[in-house]
């Protein structure tokens, strides 16, 4: 069964179900245009990015505070500007078919991602040494302006770029903000309220039975990352988990398919 044949969400306005972990990271380089597109083309709606600030400022999708893993380049991306950027190869190391593959600048990501009308998961991504606020305060204008607030979940484990994020948009209906953490604490609610919080994004291998069910008591919606192995997610749904963001949605559409198929 193909993602094309089965809806990952019945509608962007919902809470998505499946999200593309740095686009279809497990069939295309991650955080590229080539793994968004990948991810349209599989019929995925969402897909969750990172965003992070080269050395002049612009916003690019990128994860890592280095470029070694994931182009053909060594050194930190704080030392680059736009034009050096733009030379990188970004797809050759996870393919040939990639090779050519070039770092995408935020603007170039949006207008893919509006084009293709897709829902997007922005990461805030804020390495060590970097600045939270001028990351929150650079690339959110230019993303509320291109995105409705339905197709929009802005993320990050840095509370200080949340907390510059719901002040540039107090609306929390115009701005969803996602806490990210990797387990949740005890008193799980202090962050979410604080913020006016959309969305808790948690290690699905973390989380517990018990906070799980108390955050679906909530008005909360809880995501869990990066899951790859449907069979030993299923019981987190069980739960009141809302979605997952995994590298290879397919597998967990083809398996609620096939558990479908064998209940009727």
């Amino acid at each position: 069964m193909s993602m094309s044949s089965a809806p990952l969400a019945p509608t962007l306005a919902d809470a998505p179900r499946y999200i593309a972990h740095r686009g279809l990271s497990a069939q295309a380089p991650e955080n590229t245009l080539a793994a968004v597109r990948a991810a349209h083309e599989a019929g995925c709606d969402w897909v969750e990015l990172d965003v992070q600030l080269l050395g002049d400022a612009t916003p690019v999708i990128w994860h890592d505070a280095g470029l070694k893993r994931c182009s053909d380049a060594r050194g930190k991306l704080v030392d680059l500007d736009v034009r050096r950027a733009a030379r990188l190869d970004v797809g050759a190391w996870f393919g040939e078919s990639f090779r050519g593959e070039r770092m995408a600048t935020l603007e170039q990501m949006l207008a893919l991602i509006d084009e293709l009308g897709m829902g997007l998961n922005l990461e805030l991504k804020v390495c060590r040494g970097r600045n939270a606020i001028e990351l929150a305060r650079t690339a959110l204008p230019p993303v509320l302006e291109v995105l409705p607030a339905e197709r929009l979940i802005v993320s990050s484990f840095d509370r200080h770029a949340l907390t510059a994020a719901r002040a540039l948009e107090p609306d929390a209906e115009r701005l969803r903000l996602g806490v990210l953490d990797d387990k949740a604490p005890k008193q799980w609610w202090r962050e979410t309220e604080r913020l006016a919080a959309y969305s808790l994004h948690l290690d699905w291998r973390k989380l517990k039975i018990k906070r799980a069910h108390e955050i679906a008591d909530e008005a909360v919606k809880l995501f869990c990352y990066t899951a790859n192995d449907p069979v030993a997610f299923d019981k987190l749904w069980g739960w009141g988990v809302d979605g997952v963001i995994s590298d290879d949605p397919a597998r967990f559409v083809t398996h609620a398919s096939d558990a479908a198929k064998a209940g009727e």
